[in-house]
């Protein structure tokens, strides 16, 4: 008996836990970390040992950790303190004052970096910076700015560390725009593909090994913070295997992880892809690794000329006419070695294609039980997502619309973008489907943002694109984070759900994610995150079991120290103030203002009803220069 003494329980709360069998309980036992037993307080009260821990959770409801299963932790946490981040920042203004200021404190030759996971939509004013202004606070400091995959902004002293001058040569698939003398103006296109910003972004310095530990450590923090127990990490540009792998692997070999890790290998080299495979399925064994952090296929790219870039604002791409037999050759060798794989595919017209080719192999060598899937599939047909299931594959969706779709619209129409993709209809037909953010770059790692798109059908920008029958009820978006993610990572009946036997991974969300009203669900966050029985992130009532603590982020100088993460929250009355509560983020885009000022940004209502002295406007607005006082 004494082997089955929890060594914690949680308690009256209120549990969703997915199990069909058990949807609701109050009350969980743990046992090295996993879940021993789920039910009411009194059942599991009676479990309790000498040495077990008992957490009162004050009646709050508790979810399943969430399971991104798409997204480049990997590469995101090498960068992280480097990065000024623009995710969930609501206004233009705050969000070039966090520009100033970091510039203030840069030292040199080190850039300033806003690396994607915004898009000019979610501000107020629906603009991105000019050069000009970006010039105006950094005349001096390289600063790089990546704005999805569409584009990047350099300042003059970027253009200088880069070495783009009047002679460099147009790079293949990009745009390097030049002014009438033929001088790089400071625009990066990515036409079609994202090449061009992948080649500038990687001219960059980069950390030393301790300090990418410690970022990716502050990483994981920040997902903690935001629910998320585990991710499938997707792989990446400039990403190599296993060089840029060593911090992740030190960290799992020191019981560092807090979010569990599961990884595909991408391959690097155009025309040598068959080269990467071989030696990877020959050197690594498909599941090699811990529950913390394992090895998970093959993907998202498996070879260059399958990859259509997912820039709305360009055509769709047409892959060129050796891609099937490129393809072929690499499924053939993930198909022998019993690796499952994953293939981004943006369009219909590349999915359908692809089809062909893994039919054709499935004929020699059945496909049945290796779950590989496509990424994205915002366009996806419904005789493709027949011909998917027909081959026991999935489809893992990411909420990139959320991001882009006021593009796609524009290119498209509303009609077209109506199901981007067709999630529904997708679970209708009963193929496998699960979601997750492609985050750092082209969408932000915040799961909130992605269930919140799912179930409203609006973009960060407030477009509406999805009508209601294509839009999701709170449990089966919450499913499409939790249980479902499970089979893409081999893993269904180990994690997903609160029940015996599963992984204890559980979440206390700020607000009650099933009542509180559809627009504020994308500003929830965790108050207590628990991976493996660990509690690795505490906030609010929570704090003190906190049992994850952190050095301060490298360098001194890193964004990290200030501003922290989504939303800028590490500055809730500073420059996160527009953009972490409810109230108040509607409250800046009602505003008529046509120009944010550097003094209190859109937020007018708060400034009048401060104790400045607003009221001599001549004298106080006049000598402070509010350029927004004038509508």
């Amino acid at each position: 008996m004494a082997n089955s003494v929890p060594d914690i329980i949680f308690h009256n709360a209120q549990i969703t836990t997915l199990d069909r069998s058990n949807p609701v309980a109050s009350a969980v036992a743990i046992k090295d970390g996993r879940f021993l037993a789920v039910g009411s307080d009194q059942e599991i009260l009676a479990l309790s040992g000498t040495g077990t821990r008992i957490v009162n959770l004050k009646h709050k409801r508790v979810l399943p950790g969430l399971f991104d299963n798409h997204t480049h932790v990997v590469r995101g946490g090498l960068n992280y303190n480097l990065e000024l981040r623009w995710d969930g920042v609501r206004s233009l203004a705050d969000a070039m004052d966090m520009l100033r200021r970091q510039v203030a404190i840069t030292p040199a030759p080190q850039w300033v970096r806003v690396i994607g996971g915004f898009t000019e939509h979610q501000f107020a004013e629906k603009r991105l910076p000019t050069i000009a202004e970006i010039n105006a606070v950094a005349p001096d400091t390289p600063v790089f700015l990546l704005h999805l995959y569409d584009r990047a902004l350099l300042n003059g002293a970027a253009l200088r560390a880069v070495g783009y001058t009047k002679e460099t040569p147009e790079p293949p698939g990009g745009e390097i725009t030049r002014d009438a003398a033929g001088n790089p103006t400071g625009l990066l296109l990515a036409k079609p593909n994202a090449m061009i910003l992948y080649a500038t972004l990687a001219k960059g310095p980069k950390l030393p090994f301790d300090y990418q530990l410690n970022s990716t450590r502050h990483f994981m923090r920040e997902l903690n913070r935001l629910g998320v127990t585990g991710v499938i990490d997707a792989g990446g540009g400039f990403q190599n295997y296993p060089d840029d792998y060593a911090v992740i692997q030190k960290l799992a070999d020191e019981g560092q992880m807090t979010v569990r890790l599961a990884y595909n290998l991408f391959t690097q080299k155009p025309t040598e892809e068959k080269e990467d495979f071989l030696k990877w399925t020959s050197s690594v064994q498909y599941k090699q690794g811990s529950d913390y952090f394992r090895h998970n296929g093959a993907g998202e790219m498996l070879v260059f000329s399958a990859a259509d870039f997912e820039d709305f604002r360009q055509p769709r791409p047409d892959m060129p006419p050796q891609m099937e037999g490129e393809l072929e050759e690499v499924v053939r060798i993930l198909v022998q070695n019993k690796w499952p794989w994953r293939l981004h595919a943006t369009y219909d017209e590349t999915i359908s294609r692809a089809l062909d080719v893994f039919e054709k192999v499935n004929q020699d060598t059945p496909l049945q039980g290796l779950n590989w899937f496509f990424d994205h599939a915002e366009t996806i047909s419904d005789k493709s997502i027949d011909r998917i299931a027909a081959l026991g594959g999935g489809i893992a969706v990411q909420h990139r619309m959320a991001y882009q779709g006021e593009y796609f619209v524009e290119r498209y129409g509303a009609k077209a973008a109506e199901a981007t993709p067709p999630v529904a209809r997708m679970l209708e037909k009963g193929v496998k489907v699960s979601a997750g953010t492609d985050a750092t770059r082209v969408a932000s790692y915040n799961p909130w943002v992605s269930l919140a798109w799912m179930v409203t059908g609006k973009t960060v920008g407030g477009l509406h694109l999805y009508p209601q029958h294509n839009c999701l009820d709170r449990e089966t978006a919450l499913r499409m984070w939790t249980e479902n993610v499970a089979w893409f990572s081999n893993e269904e009946g180990k994690r997903g759900r609160i029940e015996p036997g599963q992984f204890a991974d559980l979440i206390v969300p700020s607000k009650d994610y099933f009542a509180v009203p559809e627009d504020e669900i994308s500003f929830l966050t965790s108050e207590l995150t628990v991976v493996g029985g660990r509690v690795v992130y505490g906030d609010g009532d929570f704090a003190d079991l906190d049992d994850n603590p952190l050095p301060p982020a490298m360098p001194d100088w890193s964004p990290t120290r200030r501003f922290k993460g989504y939303g800028a929250w590490g500055e809730p009355e500073g420059a996160g103030k527009h953009s972490l509560h409810p109230a108040r983020y509607q409250a800046v885009t009602a505003c008529g203002c046509a120009s944010a000022c550097g003094l209190h940004g859109h937020d007018h209502a708060r400034a009048w009803a401060s104790k400045a002295p607003v009221s001599d406007l001549q004298g106080f607005f006049g000598a402070l220069g509010c350029s927004c006082w004038a509508v």
